[in-house]
């Protein structure tokens, strides 16, 4: 199931319950403190529609595979689902021009990080594979195609300055690409795109942090790194 539904408390602890459990009975459940047993057959009959719990011979009850891949993120002490960081592509795109590499950097017009200068990238969908999700995001936010490597892991937590609060945590797969070919889109709804070297990205007044780390950049041997950057409310 690729987008979870949001569930009630009492469903939630009900799939912590049969995680632990090959199956079990209605009666074997433990029912939610001021549940009525009504409410709880509702409860468990929704599971069943939602595709997370099977109905089993006898009045028992087991996880569906996709109650199980719902129920195995739940932090188990406190029934509720754990956040998990994004997970997403950075795609550093090279060309060689008079000797000079020469790299395609974008500006960001929506917010977050509205106006800031950094590499293309986006999301990795459900299903991708990271290669698939770097080759679609080069086409659809530059038009161009590349002979694609990976190069490495780039984990950044962002922090605002004021308050300390975690903005965000974000795991980036670097894509190196070479040889790139095709015509350029140089703006569309969400941002700009621009050939730079190195020092004219880090130039730019409004720039993600990540361009101060080189490895972080994608163009050395393949590395992981992990980093946390400070924006203001402001910027962010």
């Amino acid at each position: 199931m690729s987008h979870e539904v949001e569930i009630h408390q009492a469903q939630t602890q009900i799939l912590r319950e049969l995680l632990f459990v090959d199956k079990a009975g209605f009666a074997q459940l433990q029912k939610p403190t001021g549940l009525t047993s009504d409410h709880f057959k509702f409860h468990i009959k929704r599971l069943v529609e939602l595709g997370y719990v099977e109905k089993l011979g006898a009045g028992h009850y087991c996880l569906s595979a996709a109650g199980k891949e719902y129920a195995n993120k739940l932090d188990t002490t406190n029934s509720t689902l754990e956040r998990q960081p994004k997970s997403a592509v950075i795609l550093v795109i090279e060309k060689i021009e008079h000797g000079q590499s020469r790299l395609l950097l974008q500006e960001r017009l929506k917010h977050p990080y509205f106006g800031f200068w950094g590499f293309p990238g986006g999301k990795i969908r459900w299903g991708e594979t990271i290669m698939q999700a770097a080759g679609r995001e080069l086409q659809e936010e530059t038009g161009l195609r590349a002979t694609l490597t990976y190069r490495g892991v780039y984990h950044e937590h962002v922090i605002e300055t004021e308050s300390g609060k975690l903005l965000e945590d974000k795991i980036f797969h670097i894509i190196h690409g070479a040889d790139p070919y095709g015509h350029l889109t140089e703006q569309f709804d969400s941002g700009n795109n621009a050939w730079m070297t190195l020092a004219e990205a880090r130039a730019q007044q409004h720039r993600y942090a990540s361009f101060d780390t080189e490895a972080a950049v994608g163009l050395g041997e393949a590395s992981f790194v992990e980093s946390t950057q400070y924006y203001s409310k402001q910027e962010f």
